[in-house]
Order: C-alpha cells, then structure tokens, then sequence
C-alpha cells in the first residue's frame, strides 16, 4: 500500500479537519468485503495517501482528494471517495496460521449469536446464551485432555514403560525404567509431571493469543454516548453503546477458561498418583495429600464454573470493569494448585509401575455426554425462543403457524452449529491421539493405545461421509435440474439474442450453483442430526463393550464383524489423513501470504462477532471495525456539514449497517446507505435473526435517509434485503444482469464475464444508483417538516 504522507483526522476541536466548510460537499466511503483488497484498486488509483489510521485498518484517499476539504468547490462533479481497508485485520502476518488451532471455539462462538428473535423472554435468552457457554468450556477442557492424553498416557505412561516402544524411541529412554542405568525421571509419577509441561505450555499458548488479540482489538472503545433504544424495540441489539466493547466478559472468560485448562492438567496428573497412592499398603500421608489436591481441583472447578455461569454480556453501557483480582488471581491459583500436583506425583514411589492405559475413557466419555446434554437442552430452549417470536405465534391464520420461513433451520441453526463445534474438537483430538498412537507404535500392538471412545468417534466418520455424500448427490442432482429451468430464464433475460447452448448452460450453471447457499441450512441440520445420533451410539458402544469396534464386533455376523473393521481402519486413516491436512495448512498458511488470505476470508465471516461464548477464540475484528466506521463518519459529517454515501461490498456492507447503528440519531439520518454482493439478509438475516432479522433491517432503513441494495442472480454471497410491504422496492434493485451482455456487442465486442461476486461497481447501474442517492440527500430546508414530500422521495419511511 503506498503511502505518500500522512494526515490526521482526530475530531479533536481546533484540528484543521474540524473547520466548518460550506455545505456541498460529498463523501463516498467505500469499504471492502471477504479477501481484502488494496486502496489503489478500490479507489481506482495508483497514488493514494492513508489520512487516518495505521498499517493493520486505515483510511485512504486519492493523492488528489487530500485537502478536498478546504477547496469544496473543486469537488462538486462527484463525490470525494474514501476507502476504508480492514484486510490485516483477519489476514495480517503469519501468526495468524496458529487461530487454525482455535476453529472449533470459533464455530461455538457463532453459535451464541444464532438465537432465534424473540420479545419478552429475558430469561430464556440468558440461559440461552449459559448453555453456549457452558458447551465452550466444555471445547477448552477437551482440546487440554486431549494434549494430556498424547503427553501424559501414550508417550510417559504407555509408551516410557513399554521396552519395545522405547527401542524405537530413543528420546524417551531417559524416561524408561528397563533401562540397567534408569534414572530419577523412571519412575512413572516424575515421567507424568515431565509430560504434564506439554498440556500447560498448550493452556499457556491460548492464554496467550487471547491476552494479545485482547490487547489489540477489544480494548478499542467505541463513541459514547447513550442507549437509544432497547432490543424490543428496535429488533436488534447492534445500536446499543457497549454492543462492541467485550473487554471484561472475554477478560473473565480468559481467566476461567486457562484455570479450567491447568486444572485439567493437574487433575490428569494428581488423580494417577492418588490412585495409586489409595491402593493397600499405600503411604498415609501421600493418599491424605492426593484427596485434599483433588478436592481443591474440584472446589477449583466451581469457581471456575460460578464465573461462567454467573455475568454474561453488557451491551446497554460501555462497561469499563477490570475484576483483576479475578483475572489475575484464578489462573495463578490453578498454576500453583498444578505445581504443587507435580511436586506430589514426583515423590518417590520405588514400587509405582504403569500398566495399561490412564483413564481416558471416562474423561473423554463424560465430556461426550455433557456436550451432548447441553446440545440438546440448547435445542429445547432455541425452539421456545423461536416460537415465541411474533412472526411465528400467533400471527398466522392459527395460533403457532409457523410463518417465518426465513429463519434458518426454524430457530435450530444454534444447536447445530454447537453440535458441530463438539464433533469438529473431537475429530481434532482423536486425530491428534490416533495420529501420535500411530506413530508411537505403528502397527506392532506393543503398548495399549487411545481411549476406546475415541476410536469408536473414528469409526464413526465413514458412516458420517456416506450420509453427507448421499446428500451432496441430492443437492447436485437438485442443481441440475435447477439450471434447466434456468436455462429458460437465460433466454428470457436476453432476448433478440442469437442462441449459444455453451453460453447459456454456464449463465444458468452459475446462477443454479449460486443457490446452493440457500440450501446450507439443509446440510447443516442434516450433518448434526446425524453426528448427534452417531456420538451417542459410539458413547454407548464404548461404555457397553469396553472394546475396539472390532473387537465388540468379534463373533457376530460376518458382514457385521467385517463393517465394524472397515469402519474403524477408514476412519483412523481419515482422521490421520485430516490432522495431516490440518497441519500441512497451518505451515503453509504461516509461510504463504496467498494461503494466510485464504484462511483470512474464513475468519472474515467466522469473527464478525465478539467473542461472548469462548475467550480462545479469534478475536472480532468488528470490534477494531466499526468504531472505526462510526468515528470516521461521525467526525466527517460534524466538521464538514456534507453528504455522506457509505458504500459496503459483501462483508463490508455488514460493517456498514453496524456501524450506522452506531451514530447518533442526528448522524445516522445523514449518511445514504449503498450496499452491493450484501449477505445481509441471505446469509446473516437468515443465521443470526436476532440482530439482523427483518425488523431490525426495516429499523435501519427508517433511520438511515435512504438506501439502496444491488444484487445478482449469480452471486452465491449477496442477494435481495427482502423489507416487508412497500419497503422491499425502494432497498432493493431489480437483480442486475449478468453478464452485462450475452454476446458480442458495440459496447462488449469480446465476451463479457459472468461477475457473480465481483466487480460490482463495473455495472452502469452502480454509478446511476450512486448518483440518485446523492440526490436524494438534499440539504435540510428551513422550517421544513420530517414528513414532508422531500422525505417522502428521499426513500425514507416516515417516523
């Protein structure tokens, strides 16, 4: 990005950009979508200048528009264009490969923003958002057990007291005591507190990226000023002042979950040694210390679990509360309780041998089942919330008509995005045991393995594949005769055409497979439905059989004995295979700029917003974002008196709305909304109705002076607001053509490109539209009334 100098733009009183100028001046602040992009495209110039911001989100303009300013008169043709580029945020340098490892947090936290819309029900909607909570905690203490499981059971307790593993593993002959020389790590409890460094570095890593993107995004403060509205009557919580500012919920969230991660870890440790220390003939004083450190990991546990139970979000004030005592004081307490926890499993135990696996299975079962409670009881509440909304109850021809067809999955996309969450850790953590229990042993049998839970969850994914292949099928087969019909309505778009078959099939091939996004939430509802029912099958399996698939399956038929074989041997090459991938991703993300933009655009639509569910997820770039947007916007318009178009492609035109909910009343009524390729409705209208479902994208079109949507057929992202009554038309454009011509033309003489997605702004209609709402925005009149003709033409409903 080049920068030929630097100008500041602060709205502090007797800065130069805060000089009243005269009325007449137009800004167009453009702001990108997925991907990212650079100022010198968006502003459709080589030289361009950053005014306001740093390297990771700035403001850009034309070299030429610098000091548009302080000569309006130059600038009367068009609009001064501003390009506002966030892309670092999400896709910056290459530490941002290691928020791979926080994916299955990421996906719980979207979950919490899935509720259905509701009114009057403030409970339901706080237990709700416990629940998520709750199942996050549940993600944090798996991923731990996990890292314990490899460290502590298959490489220092299966592995360094097997002689065969060791005589392949040479690094770990230090901790074997077959050895003539063993030395003081032999001795099962010192090898365990040795490995246990590996859980706690882990815990430590999170802690750390959650303490450093803490740092950077959520202590941006938005503008303050004061609660307008409240949820009930505004349709969405977005406007309210602290909405954006999460810094002491994800502060206390950070803290419970590190002490549940270093609890977890003394725990795995602590609860050997006891084990071993209760046998008959076991030392008195080491059996009394092992109960009193497991009963403080379990009184540790409940204050763990009283913080996350106890506040959740504060969003009607910018809630500037630290609770360090808390922050600071529960995870150095859990660190000490786990130093201490290996002080006692490194005493001395001369006759202390490892035999067979740790406890795995009841660690990894029991968290298989309360996540699969807590997705359910999420389900139960998500339903009430969702049959409660006014759309839905008793506003059909009969009370409970269920009229709200839009809302994804009928109020379940919560509950199984959650359950995905849960599914997505433990294929993380059963690949990672299966992955190093491979590598360990191979296919010798020289030391006992995983936990049988896990290999059950791994012979669980072939049956899982062939149901999401059948579906895929039924969803290609449904978009091959979908583009047929379209093929129709190709022709019909351009008429006194000469026919091109080619041509035609790849228009309605892309405007079929741009439906497909309509179709996610059937693939999602059946993809964890079925994991749902498959972990509780493979939970009961594991508890009822205490064996391998195989093995429980030995002596039945044969075709069952040979199923349960195959299942198991194809799911623990794909879980292999998926680590593998997992990780050769995250190397080549840190390395390549291209793949670490990939991965951005993931976090683009996976991180909008704020991290109410897990602290270890990524951070919310929304929150640097918006109170960017609003103070830009809001010092612009009180210093200059002008026009303010805010232009917002894909994702950006998200940003836009939630930065317009933002300004204040008086400002909000100022600023023209242009959104283009918007999945404002399509995508978050549909998956997140609480805060962007139909009233509240009718509030925002009451108070915003006026705003236009631009659409196509073939984009598989953006599409229509869809406004009830006569809104819907003065938003939404008829759907733009695309490809602007079918065959060659005067205007086209080689063939257009189908756009889909991109290039908006290509289209002679984005400019027209452009302009009419730079007309609609006409200076106020004196003594001219609100409801007046102007603001009938200017596209606003009356208030």
């Amino acid at each position: 990005m080049e920068r030929a100098r630097e100008h500041a733009v602060d709205g502090e009183p007797g800065s130069p950009a805060l000089r009243p100028e005269p009325a007449g001046i137009t800004l167009e602040l453009l702001v990108h979508g997925v991907g990212g992009t650079t100022p010198e495209e968006m502003l459709n110039d080589p030289r361009t200048v950053r005014i306001t911001g740093d390297t990771t989100a700035a403001v850009f303009r034309r070299a030429d528009d610098t000091d548009a300013e302080e000569h309006p008169g130059d600038h009367r043709d068009g609009p001064v264009r501003e390009a506002y580029v966030w892309c670092n945020l999400t896709s910056g340098n290459g530490a941002r490969a290691l928020w791979l490892l926080l994916l299955p947090f990421m996906v719980v936290n979207l979950a919490h923003w899935m509720r259905p819309a509701t009114h009057g029900r403030g409970r339901a909607v706080r237990l709700y958002g416990l629940l998520v909570r709750l199942a996050g905690l549940t993600l944090t203490v798996l991923l731990v057990a996990a890292a314990c499981e490899v460290a502590l059971d298959l490489a220092a307790w299966q592995c360094a007291g097997t002689r065969a593993c060791v005589r392949n593993h040479s690094w770990l002959g230090f901790l074997s005591p077959d050895r003539p020389d063993a030395g003081w790590w032999s001795q099962p409890g010192r090898r365990l507190a040795l490995a246990a460094l590996v859980p706690a570095a882990l815990t430590t890593l999170l802690w750390y990226l959650s303490h450093r993107t803490w740092s950077a995004y959520e202590s941006q403060r938005p503008m303050a000023r004061a609660a307008e509205h409240d949820e009930e009557s505004d349709g969405t919580g977005l406007g309210r002042p602290g909405f954006w500012y999460g810094r002491r919920l994800v502060a206390r969230l950070r803290a419970a979950h590190t002490a549940a991660g270093f609890l977890t870890v003394a725990a795995a440790v602590g609860s050997s040694a006891a084990r071993h220390d209760r046998a008959p003939g076991g030392p008195a004083v080491l059996d009394t210390l092992g109960w009193l450190l497991n009963a403080t990991c379990v009184a540790g546990g409940a204050v763990v679990l009283w913080v996350v139970c106890r506040r959740g979000r504060s969003e009607n004030r910018i809630d500037r509360g630290r609770d360090r005592t808390l922050v600071r004081g529960l995870p150095l307490g859990s660190i000490a309780l786990l130093a201490l926890t290996l002080v006692y499993a490194g005493w001395s135990r001369p006759h202390w041998h490892a035999t067979g696996r740790l406890p795995g299975d009841l660690t990894f079962g029991g968290l298989t089942l309360v996540q699969g409670l807590l997705v359910i009881a999420l389900g139960v509440v998500a339903r009430a919330l969702y049959r409660t909304d006014p759309r839905v109850k008793g506003s059909g021809p009969a009370a409970g008509d269920p009229l709200d067809t839009r809302t994804a999955m009928r109020g379940f996309a919560g509950p199984a995005v959650a359950m995905l969450a849960c599914a997505l850790g433990g294929v993380m953590s059963g690949g990672v045991s299966q992955r190093v229990a491979d590598w360990l042993d191979g296919t010798r049998h020289s030391i006992p393995g995983p936990p049988v839970l896990l290999t059950w969850q791994a012979s669980a994914i072939p049956p899982l594949l062939v149901v999401l292949l059948a579906l895929i099928g039924g969803l290609a087969r449904g978009t091959w005769r979908l583009r047929r019909g379209e093929s129709l309505a190709v022709e019909r778009d351009y008429p006194h055409e000469a026919r091109d078959s080619a041509r035609t099939r790849r228009i309605a091939g892309t405007r079929a497979m741009a439906s497909l996004t309509d179709r996610a939430p059937l693939m999602v509802g059946v993809v964890a439905s079925v994991t749902l029912v498959l972990g509780a099958g493979t939970l009961a399996g594991a508890l009822a059989t205490g064996d391998a698939p195989s093995e429980a399956a030995r002596g039945a038929d044969g075709f069952v004995h040979g199923a349960a074989e195959t299942a198991q041997a194809l799911g623990s090459w794909l879980i292999g295979l998926g680590f593998i991938v997992f990780v050769t991703w995250g190397r080549r993300a840190y390395k390549d700029p291209a793949a670490r933009r990939t991965i951005g655009i993931l976090w683009d639509v996976g991180t909008f917003w704020p991290r109410a569910a897990h602290p270890f997820a990524p951070p919310c770039y929304a929150e640097r974002a918006v109170p960017d947007l609003t103070w830009r916007m809001a010092t612009w318009t009180r210093a200059t008196g002008g026009r303010l178009v805010l232009s917002g492609h894909s994702q950006g035109s998200v940003l836009a709305a939630a930065a317009a909910w933002q300004l204040k009343p008086s400002v909000r009524k100022k600023v023209a909304l242009l959104t283009y390729g918007s999945p404002l409705e399509r995508l978050y209208g549909r998956w997140f109705p609480a805060h962007f479902g139909p009233a509240a994208l009718a509030s925002l079109h009451r108070e915003v002076a006026c705003w236009r949507n631009l659409y196509r057929r073939t984009d598989p992202i953006g599409g229509p607001v869809r406004l009830p009554g006569d809104c819907g038309p003065e938003v939404d454009h008829e759907p733009l053509k695309d490809p602007l011509a079918y065959g060659r033309t005067e205007r086209q003489p080689l063939p257009a490109p189908v756009l889909g997605h991109s290039d908006y702004q290509a289209d002679p209609v984005f400019a027209e539209e452009r302009e009419l709402l730079l007309a609609r925005l006409l200076p106020e009149v004196p003594g001219q009334r609100p409801g007046g003709d102007a603001q009938g033409s200017s596209g606003r409903s009356s208030e």
